[in-house]
This record gives structure tokens, sequence and C-alpha cells, in this order.
């Protein structure tokens, strides 16, 4: 299967869209799902803003391996528009978050200063490195997959 089609939607999906889902767990794996505004640094990095009181962030602090998926929630049923990420979440701190800082408030809507971002601030920013991308099959209909062989949606992995 020829990846490339889907590889051009997946980056247009990222581009068009400001938010993103994030899939956390706590340590006795209870889910919990997040919408923030994001930030995207290419294709595999993302940052956002968060209290660091939020469950998403106590959850990542404990388990940091999360699910992101980036989809335009105004398509038609069956678009299939979406990207799936396996990632690696963390908060910033040090040189790390100075350029964080930069990324995300010279392309957020935001209008505080780095200030707020630092302690005893009441946001903190973190950043999502992306170590799969995810789309869903175009192949899936009424028949198995000729590739796949299955019948039901499923997600192939996609190189953004």
């Amino acid at each position: 299967m020829d990846t490339g089609k889907l590889e051009v939607e997946g980056r247009a999906i990222i581009d068009r869209n400001r938010f993103m889902t994030l899939a956390t767990a706590n340590t006795n794996g209870e889910p919990w799902a997040s919408p923030v505004f994001y930030v995207a640094d290419g294709y595999s990095t993302f940052y956002w803003i968060s209290s660091p009181e939020a469950t998403q962030v106590r959850n990542i602090a404990m388990r940091p391996r999360i699910g992101i998926v980036v989809f335009n929630s105004q398509q038609e049923p069956g678009s299939d528009e979406a990207v799936y990420m396996a990632t690696t979440a963390c908060e910033l701190s040090g040189a790390e978050l100075d350029r964080g800082l930069e990324i995300y408030l010279g392309a957020a809507p935001f209008s505080r200063g780095p200030e707020v971002f630092r302690p005893p601030g009441q946001y903190r920013a973190y950043r999502a490195t992306v170590t799969e991308h995810f789309m869903l099959c175009p192949q899936a209909s009424s028949r198995p997959c000729p590739v796949h062989g299955r019948i039901s949606d499923h997600r192939v992995a996609v190189q953004l």
C-alpha cells in the first residue's frame, strides 16, 4: 500500500486543526481524555499549556506514555480525517521550557507573558514527542481489506 497520500493528508490535518485530545491514564489504568489547544513544531512535537493540577497532568507525571488524536470535529461521519499518535509527554523546565514557550507563544493566541508558565504561575508548558503516527486504512469497506484482511476500520502506520 502506498501511504504517501495518507501522509500528505495527515500533515494537512495537523496543519488545519488547533485542538488535540490527550488520552492519559492514572496508575490504576483509569482513562482520562482531555482536549487541549496545541502548537506543533513539525509533525512530531506538540506543545500545550495546562494547569499543574489538571487530571491529565497528574496522569502524565505517573505515566508519560500517552495517546493523542487530532481530528476535524466538523467532518462528515466516515470521512476518516484523523491522525492518531503514540507519544511520550512531559512538563518542560529549564532550557526546554524556554524553547517550548518560544514556539508556543509565537503561534498561540495567548495574551499572557511567559511568567505565568513558571512557578508559582498558574500554568505549565508541556510537550509530547511522537513515537508513532497512524491513520485509518483507506482500504476498509464491507469486504476484507486486500492489504490487511480486515473488514472493520483499522489503523496503519504512517511517517509524518
